[in-house]
């Protein structure tokens, strides 16, 4: 059973890489604007190699009608490059900023002058006083490259005591594990919102590749269970609905402030969780 009561949404799409992938991502926000988001976010790729994607995505997006967030990233940048990306996006009319460490493409060193998450926040708060709405990254199940679940309390920390405003997090199915995140985060005192990120789930094979590769846990039993589906993809999407609608539902009962969706540049999945959770406004 559904609670009445409506949650804030917000949308992430990847900048499409063809101009059939534009128009296509284009018929999916249409369908998905239904859900009246509070803004959507575009990321941005290893290094910012999307960098031209990401700005044009945001920009078709603010002449939507829609507030867009633009990913920012900073391993390998320099502060001259960023302080011009964020004028470029000021003056897009962009107001919204997810602000990551962000991966470097393969065989490039280190280098630049921002290290941490944190210091592009900082810079960001120096440069541009309160022209943005920050959010950054939170992994309730543990960065996979942090040395301890204490540690990686203390990053995320230092990157809201740099400036941001709200915070989202890496997705996960595991509701207990983002209680117990935003627990430790209020007993710090940190006072921002942890908005959790909500992965639908179509596809066992992506699903269990892109969890290998960015640390997000998947519960043995729901691993086991799509295991078992093989190649019935109505299975696979039957059940997918099922776990993440009462994923979602205990993150509202447990009071969640939204939730963020990670779309894959599809709509479906996204429609039909938010219809079974009564998050799509009336007509």
């Amino acid at each position: 059973m559904t609670s009445s009561k409506r949650l804030p949404i917000s949308l992430e799409f990847f900048p499409p890489k063809t101009p059939e992938g534009a128009e296509k991502l284009r018929q999916v926000r249409q369908k998905l604007y239904q859900l009246q988001p509070e803004f959507c976010s575009v990321t941005f790729g290893a290094g910012g190699s999307t960098q031209e994607g990401t700005f044009h995505t945001v920009s078709e997006i603010l002449a939507e009608g829609v507030q867009a967030a633009s990913h920012f990233s900073c391993v390998g940048a320099s502060h001259a490059a960023v302080r011009a990306q964020l004028a470029t996006l000021k003056a897009m009319g962009v107001r919204r900023l997810v602000a990551l460490r962000g991966d470097l493409p393969s065989g490039y060193g280190i280098g630049g002058e921002f290290h941490y998450a944190s210091d592009l926040v900082a810079f960001i708060r120096a440069e541009t006083g309160d022209d943005f709405h920050i959010e950054v990254a939170a992994y309730p199940e543990v960065h996979p490259q942090a040395k301890s679940p204490a540690s990686d309390l203390q990053a995320f920390a230092t990157k809201v005591r740099a400036g941001a405003n709200s915070a989202i997090t890496q997705y996960f199915y595991n509701a207990d594990a983002y209680f117990q995140f935003v627990e430790e985060v209020d007993a710090l005192g940190l006072g921002v919102p942890v908005v959790p990120g909500i992965m639908p789930i179509t596809s066992s094979t992506q699903l269990m590749r892109f969890s290998d590769a960015c640390g997000a846990e998947i519960p043995r039993w729901i691993r086991l269970r799509l295991q078992s589906f093989g190649d019935d993809t109505a299975s696979i999407k039957s059940f997918g609905l099922d776990v993440v609608t009462s994923l979602c539902e205990q993150l509202r009962a447990g009071g969640a402030p939204a939730i963020h969706f990670y779309t894959m540049n599809q709509s479906v999945a996204t429609l039909e969780l938010c219809e079974r959770l009564a998050l799509t406004p009336a007509a």
